[in-house]
């Protein structure tokens, strides 16, 4: 079954929306530049929200390990998503499971991914000032090649326009979206959500039973 990770979320609104989609995951963005940054208290505030069954990730962007550790109890993260140049020690040394955030231009920039112990990589578009949350799309062939080696979460431009399409193009183990499903930057969209949603799903089942 195909994962749906909706992030960025930032009030009580987006959250009852990602409940009611059936999204598998939802993201707080706390790195301090992010247009969708949230403070982690108000973070811990909407986690109680959520049902118990959706995944609470925390992205994060060369962070410092104990701070890291501090959000991560605070509001109570499942995962933490490491979106920098942090180091595989680094991740190693973290109580919760970890997703590695990756800007890909080529192949090369996945070197090294293995030593992170991640649960996923998660492939972004590559963009020289961000290190997400960009619109940009990334790039689906790398994608799909990597995810052959490892559970691949495929991020960057996805919208309900193109998710069905890039669910049978990569095969990811997961799809995530921000701006996507957005009608202002950390102003998420229902409607959006649950057509992304929607879609993701459907073209799972059509892949798996034409396989």
């Amino acid at each position: 079954m195909i994962r749906i990770k909706i992030c960025g979320v930032t009030s009580a609104a987006d959250v009852r929306a990602v409940a009611e989609s059936g999204a598998d995951a939802i993201g707080f963005n706390f790195w301090s530049k992010s247009k969708r940054r949230v403070e982690p208290a108000v973070a811990a505030e909407l986690a109680r929200e959520l049902p118990a069954f959706v995944t609470r990730v925390g992205v994060f962007v060369d962070e410092d390990r104990a701070r890291i550790e501090e959000i991560a109890a605070e509001v109570g993260l499942d995962v933490v998503q490491l979106h920098g140049s942090e180091t595989a020690e680094l991740a190693r040394s973290l109580s919760r499971r970890v997703v590695r955030g990756v800007r890909a231009r080529s192949a090369s920039d996945l070197d090294g991914v293995e030593a992170y112990g991640a649960s996923a990589v998660l492939i972004d578009a590559y963009h020289p000032d961000a290190p997400g949350g960009t619109g940009l799309r990334a790039d689906w062939a790398l994608a799909r090649t990597a995810s052959r080696r490892y559970p691949v979460i495929l991020a960057g431009g996805l919208d309900p326009s193109n998710v069905a399409e890039a669910v049978r193009v990569v095969e990811p183990y997961a799809v995530d979206v921000a701006s996507g499903v957005e009608r202002a930057p950390g102003v998420k969209d229902p409607d959006k959500i649950r057509a992304f949603v929607e879609r993701a799903r459907a073209a799972f089942e059509e892949k798996r039973k034409s396989s």
